[in-house]
């Protein structure tokens, strides 16, 4: 074993780039002090400036396009509820510009005079968010109630001349809708863009140059994956601009006054971009520049300088830590701008993953990483089968310290995308839904019993990890394959679907019966796959870590489950942060939770 897991978690990551108003200097993110905090740099890896000094992380920042100043969010110990900040680069001064502790604050974007900015809140109705504009020099209850919605709606932007708001509302992570709000109207109401019959997605939506249309990314038409489309707001059509071939097209960057852009797609987990320019005269016409030669494969949070001639964006791969790149847009050359260290440890240490296809027991194939250590003893390595949360999300090759950690230690790793993930299209994401929820832990089985056969890996030293949704997975299979583990652990996860439902925050239940089930309709099948109902099966140790803040799933999910399990006989442990939610921010926090991680593998594993 090389390093100790605190060198490990001091491994830095850069990211969240934004360009200033004159496009010479760059603000991002990164971790150095422990939690993530604003930084700002004039040019590629010099000596950057540290613009923020909280305990609370930074969850994102945002340049004003005409002054220098930004602003940025931050919550308190995990709770979620981020208020918005405004700081001056000049003079280094912060206003708080909501100050309402209670309510959540969600991130709109800066009209394009820099005079106000939008945002989306629940501070009249904790289960609702409603959108209000503010002066940029105003602050707390100045902001202006303009739209009272009625569920969970975000905004995704101005119009170019700064009239109208771009208004998404979710109802699921399958299904929204998009409007626009008319801020000139004497009462401004939502016009709806997207009527729809059952689930359709509407997403990553930006204006066009003219304010006549908007670029989107959708599956209308009963398409599996999403594609690039152009809805004209005259007509309503909607026009397919780029087809993703049988993967998603993630989403779209656009420049409004210049039409240029950058697309995504997720091909297998990996990046795929496309830098272009519109036609002016034909919306769903462009232009393509060259691919930039970007390290790692996964990408994306991209930023235009002021006259879209260059873009930021951070970067990832397997054995590559995040770090902010800038891309001339003519030419395709790409520049590394931050220098987030890796704690020095060396960058050709980090071991790169496998993709592998795993047929599971009704003959899907279930795609996951698979990375071994550098020195492995044949069909003696242990493994760590770690679940992404979600469910629909997806496990991509980008940078984990932890795994580095544990495949220094002799650890091999598997990242399964189960049935449910996203990233493989509408229909593979629906295979878990509601009745099906337990099928995708019978993935995970498919996956323990091809690792089993693996030649490298011990089939008696298999171990769980998951976090949220991911702890619900691995108490899953905990209760329905007892026999298939060595250890699990469980951070941050769900262990009663009935007391998780009725006791998270009010403005994600509707979102999260409409994947798991309701509590009206479903609840004795709800009761019938919780864990903590089959309590009685779990055979393997198991370590229980959760955030006493967590607005998401409850403390009292990870409380009841170690009670539970420990009146069963079986060894448990239990690790509770004061001052974390869901998931584990701060770096004295994580640094614990892993060490206790690794003494605990090491012990049962």
């Amino acid at each position: 074993m090389g390093y100790d897991i605190e060198r490990y978690l001091n491994i830095r990551s850069a990211y969240g780039a934004s360009f200033g108003p004159e496009g010479d200097r760059l603000s991002f993110l990164m971790d150095t002090t422990g939690t993530s905090q604003v930084w700002t740099l004039e040019g590629p890896q010099e000596w950057p400036e540290q613009r923020t000094f909280y305990d609370e992380r930074v969850t994102f920042a945002s340049w004003s396009p005409e002054r220098p100043e930004l602003i940025f969010g931050m919550d308190e110990g995990g709770n979620e509820r981020a208020q918005l900040f405004r700081l001056d680069a000049e003079t280094g001064e912060i206003e708080n510009l909501t100050a309402v502790p209670a309510a959540k604050h969600r991130w709109g974007g800066w009209s394009h005079d820099g005079e106000r900015f939008a945002f989306t809140s629940n501070r009249r109705d904790e289960s609702v968010f409603d959108v209000y504009v503010q002066g940029r020099d105003e602050d707390g209850d100045d902001a202006e109630l303009v739209c009272e919605g009625d569920g969970w709606l975000s905004l995704s932007g101005w119009s170019p001349d700064d009239s109208r708001l771009l208004v998404s509302q979710a109802y699921s992570n399958f299904d929204q809708d998009l409007y626009v709000l008319d801020l000139e109207a004497d009462e401004p109401d939502l016009d709806h863009l997207t009527p729809h019959d059952g689930d359709v997605r509407y997403q990553s939506a930006s204006w066009a140059p003219d304010g006549e249309g908007i670029y989107l990314v959708t599956d209308e038409g009963d398409a599996d994956t999403l594609y690039l489309a152009y809805l004209d707001l005259a007509t309503n059509e909607l026009e397919t601009v780029i087809d993703g071939e049988g993967w998603n097209v993630d989403g779209i960057a656009l420049d409004d006054e210049t039409g240029r852009f950058v697309c995504s797609r997720n091909v297998e987990g990996y990046t795929e971009l496309t830098v272009g320019a519109f036609d002016p005269d034909d919306p769903t016409a462009f232009e393509t520049f060259p691919d930039p030669d970007l390290p790692g494969g996964v990408a994306g949070g991209v930023s235009f300088d002021p006259d879209a001639e260059r873009f930021a964006l951070s970067t990832s791969g397997d054995a590559v830590n995040t770090n902010v790149f800038v891309v001339d847009i003519e030419t395709g050359e790409a520049e590394r701008w931050t220098d987030a260290p890796t704690a020095g440890i060396p960058q050709e240490s980090f071991d790169g993953a496998d993709l592998v296809d795993i047929e599971s027991f009704d003959g899907l194939d279930v795609p996951g990483f698979l990375t071994l250590p550098d020195e492995y003893t044949e069909g003696k390595t242990p493994v760590i089968v770690d679940i992404h949360g979600g469910p629909e999300s997806q496990r991509r090759p980008s940078f984990s310290s932890v795994k580095q950690y544990f495949l220094d230690r002799g650890y091999a790793y598997f990242e399964p995308n189960v049935r449910g993930s996203s990233g493989y299209g509408a229909d593979y994401a629906a295979l878990d839904d509601v009745e099906n929820r337990m099928d995708s832990v019978a993935d995970i089985r498919a996956c323990v019993e091809w690792l089993q056969d693996h030649h490298a890996i011990d089939p008696d030293r298999i171990a769980a990890k998951g976090g949220s949704y991911g702890g619900f997975m691995v108490l899953a299979a905990l209760t329905e394959y007892p026999d298939l583990w060595a250890a699990g652990i469980d951070v941050v996860g769900i262990a009663n679907f009935v007391t998780f439902l009725e006791n998270t925050g009010d403005w994600r239940r509707e979102l999260r019966e409409a994947e798991y089930g309701s509590l009206e309709e479903d609840r004795e099948f709800l009761e019938e796959i919780s864990p903590i109902n089959n309590v009685e099966n779990i055979a393997a140790p198991l370590f229980v870590l959760h955030g006493e803040n967590d607005p998401r799933v409850p403390v009292g999910e990870a409380e009841q489950i170690a009670d539970r399990a420990a009146k069963q006989g079986v060894p448990v442990r239990k690790l509770l942060f004061e001052d974390e939610g869901h998931g584990f921010s701060k770096l004295e926090n994580r640094i614990e939770a892993y060490s206790e991680i690794a003494d605990f593998l090491d012990e049962h594993v």
